[in-house]
């Protein structure tokens, strides 16, 4: 039987509101940060609120479809409704405008196509991507959607991660060959995250599509982990693993100008607050 994690040294959760449905928004806060499936009765000892008080709020979430049931039953965790409104904040904010042009200026540099990428779940979403003039390149579109296991941003994401949360992502369904180089060996790809963990950038090198290489860089965050790559993808044609180191310092400076404008947008949100 699957034992339900506890985390009894874990900083109770206060769930503020003056009305119903702020409460509603504080549990789902609540549940936003968590990394892994949870139970009713987790929540009972996290809160300190009523059994059948808890039992409602979740079964109002679930209805909304915000948050969704486990295989079992028993366990509960972020719905598609919830992971597609996170999705849609971060497609259509407010600095969206700044960070297109970092993009733009970077392929004006590079001359290949660049996206800005963010994890959802098990795969990375396109947030913004610029393409290449150049008359051959891979179309993919704000919104597309790759799998974390063989894309350069995945593997940056995977990185920052620890080795029980990998597991827990990767762990439930094959890491599926999308081409005679995709890493499909579960060791193997420990040990290339590792790797890249070292070296700061990420290749995938035909793990995704044939003749497509990427080379992807962390966007920087002020405080707590990052959700945000910058890459460049190219046809192996132009561009090669060691063509793509001689990228890295612009692809840097991409990535310290985006995390300056996250930073920058902090500021202005918390003023709105005020």
């Amino acid at each position: 039987m699957k034992s339900v994690p506890t985390a009894p040294q874990a900083v109770p959760i206060e769930l503020h509101g003056d009305t119903p449905t702020l409460r509603l928004f504080a549990l789902l806060e609540a549940i936003a940060s968590k990394d892994q499936y949870f139970s009713l009765q987790s929540l009972v000892d996290e809160t300190g609120l009523p059994k059948p008080t808890l039992h409602r709020m979740l079964q109002q979430l679930e209805t909304a479809h915000l948050l969704e049931r486990s295989g079992d039953g028993r366990l509960f965790g972020t719905g598609v409704r919830l992971r597609r409104l996170a999705e849609n904040l971060l497609l259509n904010d407010t600095a969206h405008g700044a960070r297109h042009t970092v993009l733009r200026n970077l392929v004006t540099e590079v001359g290949e196509s660049c996206n800005l990428t963010a994890l959802s779940g098990s795969e990375v979403i396109y947030i913004d991507r610029v393409e290449t003039p150049a008359p051959l390149r891979f179309y993919l579109h704000s919104g597309s959607r790759v799998p974390v296991h063989c894309s350069a941003s995945g593997k940056i994401f995977l990185s920052q991660m620890s080795p029980s949360q990998r597991l827990r992502l990767l762990s439930h369904a094959p890491l599926e060959a999308y081409t005679p180089k995709t890493i499909t060996q579960p060791e193997a790809l420990e040990t290339e995250i590792k790797l890249v963990k070292r070296q700061g950038f990420a290749l995938d090198n035909e793990e995704f599509l044939p003749g497509l290489l990427c080379v992807a860089m962390l966007v920087p965050a002020s405080v707590g982990r990052s959700n945000l790559c910058i890459a460049v993808q190219a046809p192996l044609m132009r561009l090669t693993a060691d063509k793509a180191l001689a990228l890295l310092p612009a692809l840097q400076r991409a990535a310290d100008a985006l995390s300056q404008i996250e930073n920058d947008a902090m500021p202005a949100i918390l003023e709105s607050r005020a």
